[in-house]
């Protein structure tokens, strides 16, 4: 039998703390190597601009995880076009379970709200593992329900002493801003001018540009930035000045977001990697001293993420007996 579960079940069965504690295990154990996590596989609907016309993605993500021996595969979809003039959310995502072992479907659920949940988690726990100051100052490029999943997150983890927030629409800003600022310990500031947000300990960019926001002369040393985009927020130049760049995983971020094109280029190769999270988060790399460094943390998304939570999400829906049962198949 295979256990279904909604998204409505799911924010039942897991909270953001334990999100970010499963992200924590998760990185450890791609560093230990007892995580198996292949490449994404890029279905182009039409988002780099040739046939088919859909203005869309879908990217499939399996992985295994060692830790709590889940196996499964995320099919996450990014459509605008059609979805957009619908009213829709850009991001479309389920999530599959099997047994390893046995090879038998355990579980299909919502993978949109895992993978939102998961990304927020993955920046708190990729700069926890960085840094271990406990009060930061943040940057927020960016007011959509990602931005929000960001704050959910931190301050699991850290002290959030102020916050700024630009947005391309400053209304919108001002709306997340209210939305969040009963999360935030300090100030809540909503900005027009860019640079003026990024003048904090991180900067993090989860906007939907193709065009740069952020450029080397508005970061300053001591600061960690965050392009969590799959587009290009940063400017080639900020990137190319980085004193460190440390990634999740060193494939996909090389042919993703902020760094596709200059590896295309030829001018970002995997020498260029100082370290993976998961290397650093398992003991086996030192984290340098960042505070007069400019950093380029990128934690782009591993389908390993998905399937670790999703994991202990069906573990804890067979425990509450919480979701449906459907027989796909009937064996004779």
């Amino acid at each position: 039998m295979t256990k279904l579960l909604s998204q409505e079940m799911i924010k039942q069965l897991i909270s953001m703390k334990e999100a970010v504690d499963i992200i924590d295990k998760t990185f450890i154990g791609i560093g230990e190597g007892t995580v198996v996590n292949p490449p994404k596989v890029n279905l182009d609907l039409g988002q780099t601009g040739g046939y088919p016309y859909y203005d869309g993605f879908v990217n499939a993500m399996p992985a295994y995880v060692g830790w709590n021996d889940s196996a499964g595969l995320k099919w996450v979809a990014g459509v605008a076009g059609e979805r957009k003039a619908q009213g829709l959310p850009y991001i479309n995502a389920m999530l599959l379970l099997i047994d390893p072992k046995l090879g038998e479907f355990v579980a299909v659920m919502d993978g949109t709200y895992i993978s939102n949940l998961r990304t927020g988690a993955q920046t708190a726990s990729a700069l926890s593992t960085l840094t271990d100051k406990k009060h930061l100052t943040v940057g927020m490029f960016g007011s959509g329900v990602q931005a929000r999943f960001q704050i959910e997150a931190l301050v699991e983890r850290f002290v959030i002493d102020r916050l700024v927030i630009w947005n391309h629409r400053r209304s919108t800003a001002e709306k997340y801003a209210e939305d969040v600022r009963s999360l935030v310990d300090g100030e809540v500031i909503v900005v027009d001018n860019p640079e003026d947000a990024t003048k904090n300990d991180v900067v993090i960019t989860v906007t939907g540009a193709h065009e740069p926001i952020i450029t080397k002369e508005m970061i300053e040393p001591g600061t960690i930035v965050m392009p969590m985009g799959s587009f290009q927020e940063i400017s080639d130049e900020l990137i190319l000045a980085a004193d460190y760049l440390y990634v999740d995983h060193v494939y996909q971020a090389l042919h993703r977001g902020a760094l596709e094109h200059l590896t295309e280029k030829g001018l970002i190769t995997p020498d260029d990697v100082t370290a993976t999270i998961g290397e650093v988060a398992a003991g086996k790399v030192a984290v340098e001293n960042l505070d007069d460094a400019i950093t380029i943390l990128i934690p782009i998304g591993m389908g390993a993420m998905d399937v670790a939570v999703g994991g202990e999400v069906y573990k804890k829906a067979v425990e509450q007996s919480i979701g449906e049962e459907f027989e796909f198949i009937t064996y004779e």
